[in-house]
């Protein structure tokens, strides 16, 4: 079994009404960096914050009486447990959602808060998926898959069709990759249509799992580090999208996670949208010049929104720092009056802002009669920093 346009186009008729039609939005900052005519798919605006409450309704609107009587269980990192969870409790059903330890706190209340019972298992993916799968032969409730399943798969492509319908001459669609059900359905939607579409998905370079499939023929296991991008960190690619990717996608691109950092902070600045770091990895690809395409309309996957706002300061500072516009150094001064003073007055005549800044004398090999001064500071971008650090040494200081 596969998944084709009818399916798709079936889903899309089950969901009207259920799932909202996102906003095309268009990203003239970016076009002008790019050379490319820019658009945002905006699922970050989408019910539970993020597209997966398309499969997940979709599949769960497909279940037999008998299959509703026994309720639903699924693994998750975090969105499609929100999507699982809203679908079961608006068709009154029970929800299990079996989610990793290490999930983001604000997705794991916001499960719990849909009425689903969740159960934290595991590192990764992976091992809840593992959990979720014992636990569904216990209880004979029906399993969710969060991308490997074609009801699933038929849902995320709505989107593709949205798209297609907002701006029928677009060019490329690039899409975030965990385990491809967003990619695979997009891709089978769109390509069905118009071939000459180019669909591209973008994973995580520390846990790029279909694209490892793609290069080696077959879908296996990897290893992942840790990513920012949580909600596509996934150790195995699906079977099922594994082969619809296979024929329909055009390209798989990897972003690092300074790249995924950089594109939240730039939609945040730039287009007032929050998003998580899967939900900016497409944006990630768009913005690195990793497509090489100019003169195109490009619409980027902006696929959820719900970051952990305990985290996003950590992300953004990554984001800042790569910029140049926070800089962590540090600076020798002598021990005497004025001399402190002396070395602020050299940052702020700079019109650079002084956000941390910690005085020590106990650092091994100090000179006798100095002080070590450690300081972050605040930038306008790249150039602004290099101009401080050479009047910094231009004026005797050795910076390290």
């Amino acid at each position: 079994m596969t998944v084709a346009l009818e399916d798709i186009k079936k889903a899309h008729n089950t969901l009207k009404g259920s799932v909202k039609r996102t906003a095309l939005a268009d990203c003239p900052a970016l076009s002008e960096i790019t050379g490319n005519e820019v658009y945002l798919k905006l699922e970050n605006l989408q019910k539970t914050g993020s597209f997966k409450i398309r499969g997940a309704l979709n599949k769960i609107s497909n279940l037999t009486e008998d299959e509703k009587s026994k309720g639903v269980i699924a693994s998750s990192a975090g969105n499609h447990a929100q999507g699982v969870a809203l679908g079961a409790k608006d068709m009154g059903i029970k929800a299990t959602i079996v989610m990793p330890k290490n999930a983001p706190l604000a997705k794991v209340s916001a499960t719990r808060s849909y009425g689903a019972e969740v159960i934290l298992h595991g590192p990764v993916y992976d091992d809840a998926y593992a959990k979720a799968c014992e636990i569904q032969k216990e209880t004979g409730a029906t399993f969710v898959h969060p991308f490997d399943d074609e009801c699933v798969i038929a849902g995320q492509g709505t989107i593709g069709l949205e798209i297609l319908e907002d701006l029928e001459d677009v060019d490329a669609i690039v899409v975030p990759v965990g385990g491809g059900g967003l990619l695979a359905g997009i891709a089978v939607a769109v390509k069905s249509i118009n071939p000459d579409i180019k669909v591209i998905g973008v994973e995580a370079s520390n846990a790029a799992s279909m694209k490892s499939a793609l290069q080696k023929g077959y879908v296996h296991e990897i290893n992942t580090n840790s990513t920012i991008a949580d909600g596509i960190a996934v150790r195995k690619a699906g079977e099922v999208t594994y082969g619809l990717i296979k024929k329909y996608v055009d390209e798989i691109i990897t972003v690092t996670e300074s790249e995924i950092a950089q594109a939240i902070l730039f939609l945040i600045e730039k287009n007032r949208v929050v998003t998580e770091g899967a939900g900016a990895a497409s944006l990630a690809a768009v913005i690195s010049g990793k497509l090489k395409m100019t003169g195109k309309k490009i619409v980027s996957i902006i696929s959820g929104g719900n970051i952990d706002v305990n985290f996003m300061e950590r992300i953004l500072n990554e984001a800042l720092i790569k910029e140049g516009r926070r800089f962590r150094f540090r600076v020798d001064i002598p021990d005497r009056a004025g001399a402190l003073q002396d070395l602020l007055e050299g940052i702020t005549n700079q019109n650079a802002n002084i956000i941390q800044i910690y005085q020590s004398m106990f650092r091994e090999n100090l000179e006798i009669g100095k002080y070590e001064m450690d300081l972050v500071i605040e930038c306008a971008d790249m150039e602004h920093r290099e101009i401080i650090k050479r009047e910094l040494i231009d004026a005797g200081y050795d910076i390290y």
